[in-house]
């Protein structure tokens, strides 16, 4: 059983469940939230806190895992309604000027921009919190732990709560229901080896629960990471049997989108559960995060 304290809020990314989770958690000093969302997700996630009795305004602190679209996009928003946002070293310079991150998902989504995610506003300098690797971050009585966790981006944390952690990406996709995990790997900081270092790292903790972004609270921590290690290291084992043909990132997306295809069939998964997990995990971006990782890390 999921910890009772936590709530999960499904945002309706473009009007799918089960793609972006943002979770509520609250005593009588603070409420809290892990991920604010998108932008594009704010009128769900207001819909949500009002079923709670709650408005943004009641927020008190965000913890984002990483800077991400899909992650931190309203973090701006929140800030000026007076949370304060808590973000890795690695992206604080981004959330207090998105200006750069805001061009370079422009340069991928074009004119889809706004409808996928929303406005990106700047964080409030005087509301961000910077906390290092192992930091205890204590809000009231709720005591969190980030914990530095690379491989998905360089700017990636988790968060220790009680038994659960919340894994943001470094924790796979994971649709509720479905025993079956991709991992998200966009460019341009997709890293196989310090991904499964952070692994062994969550291996470490006391942990009855994991809870990634994409989607939802787990309680078979041991299968669940295991199996997102099984993920990753078959990803790259296939990615060193295509890439010695040198195919374009065109002919990658297509053969990663077959080998995609293949596994959904593996395991009976509806059509409309496929549209969860591409929402969650565009198989163009992560064919365009493998091309990047092997000519920076693996070609000779």
């Amino acid at each position: 059983m999921a910890n009772s304290r936590i709530l999960t809020l499904d945002l309706n990314f473009q009007n799918k469940t089960h793609a972006i989770a943002s979770y509520l958690i609250r005593n009588n000093d603070a409420v809290v939230l892990i991920e604010s969302g998108p932008g594009s997700t704010l009128p769900a996630l207001e819909a949500a806190l009002a079923k709670e009795q709650l408005t943004p305004r009641d927020i008190t602190h965000v913890l984002l895992t990483h800077i991400h679209l899909d992650h931190a996009g309203a973090a701006g928003w929140f800030s000026q309604q007076g949370a304060e946002i808590y973000v890795h070293p690695n992206g604080a310079a981004h959330m207090l000027n998105p200006e750069k991150l805001i061009a370079s998902a422009t340069r991928i989504y074009g004119d889809r921009m706004d409808q996928l995610w929303g406005e990106f506003l700047p964080v409030e300098q005087n509301q961000l919190k910077v906390p290092q690797d192992a930091e205890e971050i204590v809000i009231g009585n709720l005591r969190f732990v980030a914990i530095n966790t690379p491989g998905h981006a360089e700017h990636h944390y988790s968060y220790l709560f009680e038994d659960v952690c919340f894994s943001g990406d470094v924790g796979g996709v994971r649709i509720p229901g479905y025993p079956y995990m991709r991992a998200p790997m966009p460019p341009p900081e997709l890293h196989f080896e310090r991904w499964l270092e952070s692994i062994a790292k969550l291996r470490k903790e006391k942990l009855n629960h994991i809870a990634p972004t994409h989607f939802g609270i787990y309680d078979d921590v041991e299968w669940h990471l295991n199996e997102l290690e099984r993920n990753l290291v078959a990803t790259r084992k296939w990615l060193e049997e295509i890439m010695p043909a040198a195919p374009s990132v065109e002919e990658l997306r297509a053969k990663l989108e077959a080998w995609m295809d293949e596994q959904s069939r593996e395991q009976n998964l509806s059509e409309d559960v496929v549209q969860s997990y591409v929402l969650a995990n565009p198989i163009g971006m992560s064919a365009d995060g493998l091309m990047r990782y092997w000519k920076k890390f693996r070609s000779a």
